[in-house]
């Protein structure tokens, strides 16, 4: 059970750097948050039965752990620029541009609910799979995304919400 855990995980490392880039950005401790994260998946493996793909039930048991974590801190994110290294762990070239920090940015203002949303949406999940996930309805999810969108863009043209 270990090796199948550990091999998944290397599989899928990068979906939990993105969790900790948007619902930790700017925090000193995020190493230490992907550690707790990464603990309460390795406590919650013996539950996946295999009725969905392994990455779909790790986001909803990672982002699930992100937002208890950030619950019980009581913290707000801090906009600050991620380097080089944290580059690389978030997962391909295509994400390293100049945009890439300013989105990770104006996402890690938005709500827990929505942040959720919006990662899943650009990892490229079908509506039905964030619906699964996140619990909300799949109709429910395009309209939450197109809402997301124009806050982000809002965001990202004049600094704020």
């Amino acid at each position: 059970m270990e090796k199948e855990f550990i091999e998944l995980i290397n599989t899928h490392h990068g979906i939990l750097w993105k969790i900790c880039n948007v619902y930790f950005y700017g925090s000193s401790y995020k190493e230490d948050y992907y550690q707790e994260i990464l603990i309460r998946l390795w406590k919650a493996f013996p539950n996946f039965k295999g009725q969905s793909a392994f990455s779909t039930w790790m986001y909803r048991v990672a982002l699930n752990a992100a937002i208890d974590i950030l619950r019980k801190l009581n913290v707000q994110p801090e906009c600050v620029g991620l380097s080089g290294k944290e580059y690389d762990k978030a997962d391909n070239a295509e994400t390293r541009s100049g945009n890439y920090d300013k989105l990770y940015c104006a996402i890690s203002t938005l709500p827990e609910a929505e942040k959720a949303v919006i990662l899943l949406y650009l990892e490229e999940y079908e509506y039905k799979e964030i619906a699964a996930i996140t619990g909300i309805s799949e109709i429910n999810v395009g309209v939450k995304i197109n809402r997301i969108k124009s806050k982000l863009n809002k965001i990202l043209k004049n600094g704020k919400e």
